[in-house]
């Protein structure tokens, strides 16, 4: 659980503030720092709403946990976050290359206008954006209780690296792409999104709510279990432990969604998702080269028409 909580408070808070770096180094660099203060009331707004979010989901999980209904909530959200994780890493991907232009051409406007009210709620909505997902995300991986991912060491190390990577950023001292930084943490997101979506249908599994063609497939309990209790069962019936610890297991399970006991449907969902990620990638690439050649084209026509007419 660590681990997928400071990979997603690094991703979540490194967004933020690059966006907010971004608008104040603008503001800076054209003369306008006066407007600053805006921009950081409008982000500090939006984390005391984050905060106040976090409570209310924590009150909306209890309440049904009270009804007994608490499993089904779990579920909703380990596969709801799966899709907002998994759309996440191809929004960045995508808006990475002209976050500083866009982000610049809105102060722009504010400042032209004198805007102030803009600029603190378009601050505002922007750094609410990485706060309600990380809200979502944590509850994800916590199965619902939030402050177990606040007071763990992973969320704590995530923001302390993201804000690290931005001051260096910003000091001009990094000279590693943030386009690399954010594909290989993408890779990792990507595998807790999988790992999120199958523990949804395990649990489904368990509880009836689904059936299962074949329950389990194989039974890699002897190497590697995927929680210490299953350790301690197989050391209890067998009398020989494991390989490998069942504290292993549960890392990996965590990270990656690793079972030792998966059913059919659980290894189909797990290839099939990584398929749907390929298959993505490669229309979106093929969607960009498309536009590419076509300006390639368009160009070239103008430049034709340019030396006829001369």
């Amino acid at each position: 659980m660590e681990i997928q909580a400071l990979l997603i408070t690094f991703r979540e808070v490194l967004e933020a503030l690059l966006i907010v770096g971004i608008i104040t180094t603008y503001l800076g660099r054209t003369q306008n720092p006066k407007y600053k203060k805006f921009v950081w009331l409008g982000a500090g707004f939006a984390v005391l709403a984050s905060i106040g979010a976090a409570f209310l989901f924590q009150v909306v999980f209890t309440s049904f946990a009270a009804m007994g209904s608490e499993i089904y909530l779990k579920i909703g959200i380990m596969l709801v976050s799966s899709v907002l994780l998994t759309q996440m890493v191809f929004w960045m991907a995508k808006h990475s290359k002209d976050m500083k232009g866009s982000m610049e051409g809105k102060m722009d406007q504010f400042v032209t206008t004198g805007n102030v009210v803009g600029m603190v709620i378009h601050s505002f909505l922007v750094v609410l954006r990485e706060g309600i997902e990380t809200v979502f995300f944590f509850a994800a991986i916590t199965g619902g209780d939030i402050g177990k991912a606040v007071e763990g060491w992973g969320a704590i190390t995530g923001a302390l690296i993201a804000a690290t990577v931005c001051y260096f950023f910003f000091k001009g001292t990094m000279r590693i792409p943030l386009k690399t930084f954010f594909k290989v943490t993408g890779v990792f997101i990507v595998l807790i999104a999988a790992g999120l979506f199958v523990q949804g249908i395990s649990v489904m599994q368990d509880i009836k709510l689904i059936g299962s063609v074949m329950p389990h497939v194989y039974d890699l309990t002897w190497f590697l279990p995927e929680h210490p209790i299953d350790h301690a069962h197989f050391l209890r019936d067998t009398g020989t432990a494991p390989i490998f610890s069942g504290d292993v297991g549960i890392f990996f399970k965590a990270l990656f969604g690793y079972s030792s006991m998966p059913s059919i449907e659980e290894i189909i969902a797990y290839i099939g998702y990584f398929v749907a990620i390929y298959l993505l990638v490669n229309v979106k690439e093929k969607d960009t080269n498309k536009v590419k050649a076509q300006k390639e084209v368009k160009h070239s026509m103008e430049w034709n028409a340019t030396n006829e007419m001369k």
